[in-house]
C-alpha cells in the first residue's frame, strides 16, 4: 500500500515536470503537491528551509547546538562574537533550526546612545558655541562681522545663537561681542566624548541628564541604535546532531528504496498557490460593455464594424456629403497608399448617388457640383461609423422581402488626422444608434437620447440646433456635469436627410433618426481621468488599466 502510495505521488509530481533532480519546493497551482523548480544549489535532495532564512553551514548550525549542551539559552549576538562569525549568518542557522523544532527563539532587542559624524568632529575639535566664545574670549572684543573670519561660517551660524542663549556673550552699542560670562567650559564636547565610537552596545552605557539627552538628539549629535537579536533555547526536538528531513521525492530514492525510511517533510495541503497573473480589460473596453448591454436592453441590433478601410462613397459621398466638403481634405482624413482606389460597389446605387449630387431629387436640388468618380474610389481610414450605417441601411432598403423597421447601433474605432492634445487622439471610439421606421420626428429622437443617456446616469439634458452635412434637422446634445458645474457638450443627433435614403431605395415616408457620441469622453469622466493619453495609447499606464474598477452605471 506504500508502495502504491509513493508512486501516485511520484506520477502526480512528474505531471508538474520531467526532472526530478535539484529542485527547491513551491506550491503548484495546478494540483495539490508542490511544484518542482531547478535549483540554484548543487546538493541532490534540497532540504525545505523556508524563503526568508538565509543558508546556513552544517557546522554553524552544530555549533549552536553544541552550545545549548552546555548552557540552557544564550543570546544571538554574544554567542556570534565568540564564534568570530557574522551576527546574520549565526541568526540564518538558528532560524533553520527552529523550522525543525530543534530550537526555540524570541526577539529581543537593545537600544543605545552613539554619537553622529558631526557629534564625533565636535568631540574632537570642540562646539560651534564654544568655538565662538573663545574666539571672543581671546580677542577681547570682536565685531561680528569678523565672527565668521575666526570660527568660520558654519560655526560662527550655529555658535553665536547657543552662546547668547547661554549668556556667555554681550553685544556693545557698535555691534561687537564680549566675554559676559568668565570660565565657561565646553560642556556639549564632554557629554559627547563619551558616546563616540560606541558601534556596538556597550557593556556599560554612558549616563545624561534627561534634558541633556534631548538637546543632544534634537541637535543630530547623538542618535539611537537599535540591535534585534534572538535568545536562543532547546526546542522539542532538540539533539547534537541535526536529521534533515527532505523535501523532495528524487528518483534516486525511489531507485535504490530509501524513501521507505526517509523522514519527509509534511506537506502543506491547505496552502495557496502563488497568484496567476492575467490580461486586464482596459478602462474602454469596461464602458464599452456597459453600453452594449444598455443598447441591447433597449432592442438595439449591433452591426458589424471590422471594415476599418473604408471608400470616400460610403464614408461621404453615400451620406450626400459634396466631393468639395473640407472635411475629405488630407489634413483632416487619412487616405491609403496602397490599395488606393476600390475595386466595387452597387453600380446601380452609385448612379442614383451621382444623380442627387449632381441634379438633387425628393426637393433637393442637389449639390449642382461636378462628381468625381476617382475621388468616390478613394481609399480612407474610416473618419466616423456612419459610414456602416449606410451601408446597414442600403442593405435594409434592398433586403428581401422588403423594407422593416430596425434599430442599429455600433461602437467602434475611427481615425481622423487631428492635432493631438489631451482632450484629442488621432484615433478615438464613436457610439453611434440609429432608428429606421415609418414616420418618425424630433420627438422620437429626443426621447431615445434622453432614455439612453438616463441609463448612464445623465438625466439633465439641452438640445441645441446645429448643422450636420447628412441630417437635417441636426442637434447637439448637451449634458449637465454635476463635478465641473457646468453644461457640456456630449454628443450630436438629427434625422437623415431624404437626399441620403432615396438612392437607397428606402420608402418615401420611412425616415431614420440618428446619434452619436465619443466613447473616450464618458470613460475619462467615469474614470476622473484629465487626458486622454492616459487613458489610450502607448502612454497609459498598465498599472491604472489594471487597477480600473469595474465599470457599473447607475
Amino acid at each position: 500500500a506504500a508502495e502504491l502510495f509513493w508512486s501516485a505521488i511520484t506520477a502526480r509530481t512528474a505531471a508538474c515536470t520531467p526532472r526530478l533532480q535539484q529542485y527547491s519546493t513551491h506550491r503548484c497551482v495546478s494540483c495539490r503537491y508542490p511544484k518542482f523548480e531547478p535549483s540554484p544549489r548543487p546538493a541532490a535532495g534540497v532540504q525545505a528551509v523556508a524563503a526568508s532564512m538565509a543558508p546556513a553551514t552544517p557546522d554553524l548550525e552544530a555549533q549552536v547546538l553544541a552550545a545549548l549542551q552546555s548552557t540552557p539559552k544564550f543570546d544571538t549576538y554574544a554567542q556570534a562574537k565568540a564564534l568570530n562569525v557574522d551576527h546574520q549568518a549565526l541568526v540564518g542557522a538558528v532560524k533553520s533550526l527552529w523550522a525543525d523544532g530543534y530550537v526555540t527563539m524570541d526577539q529581543k532587542s537593545c537600544s543605545w546612545l552613539n554619537a553622529t559624524k558631526e557629534g564625533c568632529d565636535i568631540s574632537k575639535n570642540g562646539s560651534p558655541e564654544y568655538k565662538v566664545y573663545a574666539a571672543v574670549s581671546a580677542a577681547g572684543s570682536l565685531p561680528v562681522a569678523d565672527l565668521e573670519k575666526s570660527v568660520g561660517k558654519a560655526s560662527a551660524k550655529v555658535g553665536l545663537g547657543a552662546a547668547m542663549r547661554e549668556k556667555w556673550l554681550k553685544k556693545g552699542g557698535d555691534g561687537s561681542l564680549s566675554v559676559a560670562k568668565e570660565g565657561v567650559a565646553d560642556a556639549t564636547r564632554k557629554m559627547l566624548e563619551p558616546f563616540v565610537g560606541l558601534s556596538e552596545p556597550p557593556a556599560t552605557p554612558p549616563v545624561l541628564q534627561a534634558n541633556d539627552e534631548k538637546q543632544l538628539l534634537r541637535r543630530k549629535l547623538l542618535k539611537k541604535e537599535t540591535l534585534k537579536q534572538f535568545e536562543v533555547a532547546k526546542g522539542a526536538n532538540y539533539s547534537l546532531e541535526r536529521k534533515r528531513k527532505q523535501g523532495d521525492l528524487s528518483v534516486d530514492m525511489l531507485r535504490d528504496g530509501s524513501w521507505k525510511t526517509a523522514d519527509f517533510k509534511a506537506y502543506n495541503y491547505n496552502a495557496v498557490g502563488a497568484p496567476v497573473g492575467g490580461g486586464y480589460f482596459q478602462p474602454l473596453l469596461k464602458v464599452r460593455a456597459e453600453f452594449r448591454k444598455i443598447l441591447m436592453g433597449m432592442g438595439f441590433e449591433e452591426m458589424p464594424t471590422s471594415k476599418w478601410v473604408e471608400s470616400s462613397f460610403w464614408n461621404f459621398d453615400a451620406l450626400f456629403q459634396p466631393q468639395s466638403h473640407p472635411a475629405r481634405d488630407a489634413h483632416d482624413t487619412f487616405f491609403v497608399k496602397e490599395p488606393a482606389s476600390t475595386l466595387k460597389w452597387p453600380a446601380d446605387y452609385y448612379e442614383r448617388v451621382k444623380n442627387m449630387h449632381v441634379s438633387g431629387g425628393s426637393g433637393s436640388i442637389g449639390h449642382r457640383c461636378p462628381f468625381d468618380e476617382g475621388e468616390a474610389r478613394k481609399q480612407i481610414l474610416r473618419t466616423h461609423t456612419t459610414a456602416v450605417s449606410a451601408r446597414m441601411l442600403y442593405q435594409l432598403a434592398n433586403r428581401e422581402g422588403g423594407f422593416r423597421p430596425a434599430k442599429y447601433f455600433s461602437i467602434d474605432r475611427v481615425f481622423r488626422n487631428e492635432t493631438m492634445d489631451s482632450t484629442h487622439l488621432c484615433e478615438f471610439h464613436q457610439v453611434e444608434g440609429l432608428v429606421a421606421d415609418y414616420d418618425l420626428n424630433l420627438g422620437n429622437l429626443k426621447c431615445i437620447i434622453r432614455t439612453f443617456f438616463a441609463e448612464i446616469g445623465i438625466t439633465q439634458l439641452r438640445f441645441k440646433p446645429a448643422f450636420n452635412p447628412y441630417t437635417e434637422p441636426s442637434m447637439e446634445v448637451f449634458g449637465y456635469h454635476p463635478d465641473l458645474k457646468k453644461w457640456t457638450e456630449i454628443g450630436n443627433s438629427g434625422i437623415f436627410r431624404p437626399e441620403m435614403l432615396a438612392p437607397m431605395g428606402l420608402p418615401p415616408n420611412v425616415r431614420v433618426i440618428a446619434w452619436g457620441l465619443s466613447l473616450e469622453r464618458p470613460t475619462m469622466i467615469k474614470y476622473r481621468i484629465d487626458n486622454i493619453r492616459d487613458l489610450f495609447g502607448h502612454k497609459a499606464e498598465l498599472a491604472k488599466t489594471e487597477a480600473a474598477p469595474i465599470c457599473v452605471f447607475p
